[in-house]
């Protein structure tokens, strides 16, 4: 652990020396003896006139000091300050044409993202600027160079971590959910000291809004204070600004086509470029209720994270890469213990009745009566497998992916759940209400097709068979609470994993942070 910590760190720091290098060596930067000058001309405070280089450098790296804990990344911006001489480089490139006042806005307007103004310390930015601006504010060189510094500084600060949750999102999904398992970008060392080069602030702040048809729909509710049905105003307001959040996550690549299942919806989505072209109900996890005394952040590159939620079915992107006909169930040790040895204790019959099989050691067991199935430890002895058949659990078809939770889409037996609203009775797979139709949009017409289609036709001797798509289909495992619709209409679901209060809960700690 210690050797990868080092090599991400000797890494991490080749990466920020040669960005810093490139800027230096590309930055047309005018002199520190031209701030002075500049400041006057776009101020006409000719306090800015008796602005030296020396005695700004030490008040700057001063204030460099005094403002570090209150910089969401010290050591980048520290770093990049002290490999440029200590210039006040976004000052300098954006008082000009009165542009750190579109950013000043853009920060105080960030509530319409959902997110707290606070957060990207927008009252004391619009302050600065304002004073900058303002020709009689600084009265006194030594006002001048503390206020560029603080500026300069606090800019860089607010700048970074405005892109950062513009384009990624202001917090880490696996940092707060236990199971979260979906690639998920985020923002780097290059990333982040990119807007130190940019040209026209306007420009850039434009680029990074998310355009998403979604996201704008949303927007457009939490600012005309929509009220969703069941819930208050303040409710509706959180539950919208959480989804926004969601939505800043880059997590889902674009593919021609993809399976998309949104957990609270309990439904499916076949989307072939962008469109839906199935849709189906599912049956998902059984839900919990969230302890907010229990809540905390977990290390995103600890493999070894806690799980304590074994029947929630995770958020996870990954590839469909085959599926199996009148499909074997490995039944999990959980369920073994908690469930099937049970049963077995109560009726001698409960095996055989339901075409299980016991293995020992890799061995089948044959006869499955002479075992003591009150111990209450056969999920650790014995390995359970339910062989093909009409009252498989899974069905007549799973469909596989690859995935640490050990979790797939499959067909059921138990119709009848698809009838219910809440649709979170499963032990974390997913139950797909038309598997059929599903086969059919992820193979197409031909050979395996058909196959498919006459084997789960087989009511006896069902054998397990394995297709591979010819072409791997992407899957994601998403969890929205709030969406808009292809009429455009904004949806509601029920939180039924506790995870809007989970995720709420730490947005509302940075607002304070």
């Amino acid at each position: 652990m210690m050797k990868s910590i080092k090599s991400k760190t000797l890494l991490l720091s080749g990466i920020i020396a040669a960005f810093f290098t490139v800027i230096t060596l590309q930055s047309c930067k005018k002199s520190r003896s031209d701030i002075g000058k500049m400041l006057f001309e776009e101020t006409k405070n000719r306090v800015f006139k008796k602005v030296e280089a020396d005695p700004f450098i030490t008040v700057f790296k001063q204030t460099l000091e005094e403002q570090r804990t209150k910089l969401r990344n010290p050591k980048l911006i520290t770093a990049f300050y002290e490999g440029n001489d200590y210039d006040p480089i976004l000052v300098m490139q954006h008082v000009p044409k009165e542009e750190l006042k579109v950013l000043a806005e853009r920060l105080s307007k960030s509530g319409t993202h959902g997110l707290a103004p606070e957060m990207f310390d927008a009252p004391r930015f619009s302050e600065l600027v304002d004073k900058v601006y303002d020709r009689k504010a600084i009265k006194t060189v030594e006002d001048a160079y503390k206020t560029i510094a603080e500026l300069e500084i606090l800019t860089a600060n607010s700048l970074i971590n405005y892109s950062n949750a513009m384009q990624y999102g202001v917090i880490s999904p696996r940092r707060i959910y236990a199971r979260y398992f979906t690639e998920t970008k985020r923002p780097d060392s290059v990333s982040m000291m990119a807007v130190f080069s940019i040209k026209d602030l306007k420009t850039y702040l434009d680029s990074i809004q998310p355009s998403g048809a979604n996201y704008k729909k949303l927007q457009q509710a939490l600012a005309t204070n929509a009220v969703a049905p069941g819930m208050t105003a303040d409710e509706t307001k959180r539950v919208l600004e959480v989804n926004l959040e969601r939505l800043r996550w880059q997590n889902i690549k674009d593919a021609e086509k993809m399976v998309v299942v949104n957990i609270p919806d309990f439904r499916l989505d076949v989307l072939q470029n962008g469109k839906s072209v199935l849709n189906m109900k599912v049956c998902v996890g059984e839900g919990r209720e969230v302890n907010m005394d229990e809540l905390k952040e977990y290390d995103e590159d600890d493999l070894k994270k806690d799980r304590p939620f074994t029947r929630e079915t995770p958020q996870l992107g990954s590839l469909i890469h085959s599926v199996q006909v009148n499909p074997i169930w490995n039944i999990p040790e959980s369920i073994a213990t908690n469930e099937i040895s049970k049963h077995a204790a109560a009726d001698r019959y409960y095996l055989s009745n339901n075409n299980i099989d016991v293995y020992k050691d890799g061995q089948l067991v044959e006869d499955t009566e002479l075992i003591d199935w009150s111990a209450g430890d056969a999920g650790k002895i014995y390995s359970f497998k339910q062989r093909p058949g009409d009252d498989n659990s899974l069905g007549k078809i799973k469909f596989l992916f690859n995935n640490e939770s050990s979790v797939y889409l499959h067909d059921t037996p138990a119709k009848a759940a698809f009838k219910l609203n809440n649709r979170a009775v499963s032990h974390g797979c997913v139950r797909v209400e038309k598997p059929l139709e599903l086969a059919h949009a992820l193979f197409g017409n031909g050979d395996k097709y058909e196959t498919i289609k006459t084997q789960m036709a087989v009511t006896e001797n069902q054998q397990a068979k394995d297709l591979s798509l010819p072409k791997k289909v992407p899957v994601y495992l998403t969890y929205f609470t709030v969406w808009a619709d292809e009429a455009g209409t904004v949806q509601f679901r029920k939180d039924v994993y506790g995870q809007d209060v989970v995720l709420y809960s730490y947005l509302e700690k940075l607002k304070g942070s």
